[in-house]
């Protein structure tokens, strides 16, 4: 290990017994305000004057690491590291001027010493053993994220509060509106009041007439009524006497129909008897019916074998002149076949004057000239 890395232990470990000292006589609340007030005001100045101390040592440190690359590198680390320090020295110094008094800053003091003091202490013995002062860098980074986290939250935190502004600002709007509404519906409830006060007058008199009116109108249907049971009754005696009338129209109609069923038993009976003789003599007549069926069918069988007989000889003869037509009819075709070929030959002779038809020599004084068809001129 260099000599520059000793004299930051060095320096790290004063720092170090500094900050012990100062937890050691530091007090976490007091119950007189006097004391509170001359042991926060001590504390702040030892706290910030050890803090000054402390950035003056880096200061001298890096002043004499001057050689070598890694001497540069710590370097900018250490003054990076000096700069956080200043920065939350001068964030933490601002905080305990807002409050002084109160236990929760000294309690918040105690903290951040006993903090530093660790971290101080890592980083003495980080340089004793390698060196380095990572964990200075890392600390510093930690807080670096626990500040932008902090403020994070304070931002949200004033969005909300601004969120919480402006909600109470509706929930006037609305307690306004609603008290508008509940007055215009009050207002409304009194003039409902007095139509309904006027509406029960208005009724009551209604009702008066309506008693009245269905009084009148219940006298009338009772008078109807009576009316109406009157004729009811003498219907009622008209019906009866009708009953009667039917009862004893239906008596009689009943002994008519029995008597007329006795009657129409007898003529059945008589029915059936004939319907039993008709049938047997039906049946008689039947039997003789299909003795002459079974006759006629011989007689049928007979006649068609002799219809049969008879047709074949017609057919045969039908047959027989028809050949006799065909062969005239061939025959006056061959007569009038002939008859056309005579007639043509005739006339061809005639035409070339040949056979009976040759011209003869003519004659000195003849009557007149025949031409070649034989006819005179």
């Amino acid at each position: 290990m260099g000599s520059d890395a000793i004299h930051m232990a060095t320096v790290l470990e004063d720092c170090i017994d500094q900050l012990v000292i100062l937890g050691r006589i530091m007090p976490v609340a007091y119950t007189e305000k006097p004391t509170i007030a001359q042991i926060v005001n001590d504390d702040i100045a030892q706290l910030v004057e050890s803090q000054k101390q402390l950035e003056n040592n880096f200061d001298e440190a890096l002043r004499q690491t001057q050689s070598g690359d890694n001497v540069a590198s710590r370097q900018n680390d250490v003054k990076t590291a000096t700069s956080d320090l200043r920065n939350n020295a001068a964030i933490f110094a601002w905080s305990l001027k807002q409050n002084p008094m109160a236990t929760n800053n000294l309690e918040k003091v105690q903290e951040d010493r006993s903090f530093l003091e660790e971290v101080l202490h890592n980083t003495m013995i980080e340089i004793k053993k390698q060196g380095t002062f990572t964990s200075l860098t890392g600390a510093v980074e930690k807080e670096k994220q626990a500040k932008a986290q902090m403020e994070e939250i304070v931002v949200k935190e004033e969005e909300s509060r601004k969120r919480v502004r402006e909600l109470h600002r509706k929930i006037d709007e609305v307690k306004a509106e609603r008290e508008r509404e509940v007055k215009q519906r009050n207002e409304m409830i009194a003039h409902l009041k007095d139509q309904l006060q006027e509406m029960k007058a208005k009724t009551a008199m209604e009702g008066k007439y309506v008693k009245k009116v269905c009084d009148v109108s219940i006298a009338q249907t009772q008078k109807r009524c009576q009316l109406s049971e009157k004729a009811t009754q003498n219907e009622i005696e008209e019906l009866k006497a009708k009953i009667d009338e039917e009862n004893r129209v239906n008596a009689e109609i009943e002994s008519f129909l029995r008597t007329h069923i006795e009657k129409r038993q007898e003529l059945l009976q008589q029915w059936i008897d004939k319907y039993e003789n008709d049938v047997e003599a039906k049946t008689k007549e039947l039997d003789l019916l299909k003795a002459a069926k079974a006759k006629d069918l011989e007689r049928l069988q007979e006649l068609t074998r002799l219809y049969a007989e008879y047709e074949q000889v017609v057919v045969e003869d039908r047959i027989e002149k028809e050949k006799v037509r065909r062969r005239m009819q061939q025959e006056a075709i061959e007569l009038a076949a002939c008859i056309k070929c005579q007639a043509w030959w005739r006339g061809t002779m005639v035409r070339r004057c040949l056979g009976p038809y040759k011209k003869k020599k003519k004659k000195a004084g003849g009557k007149g000239k025949v031409d070649d068809k034989g006819k005179k001129k």
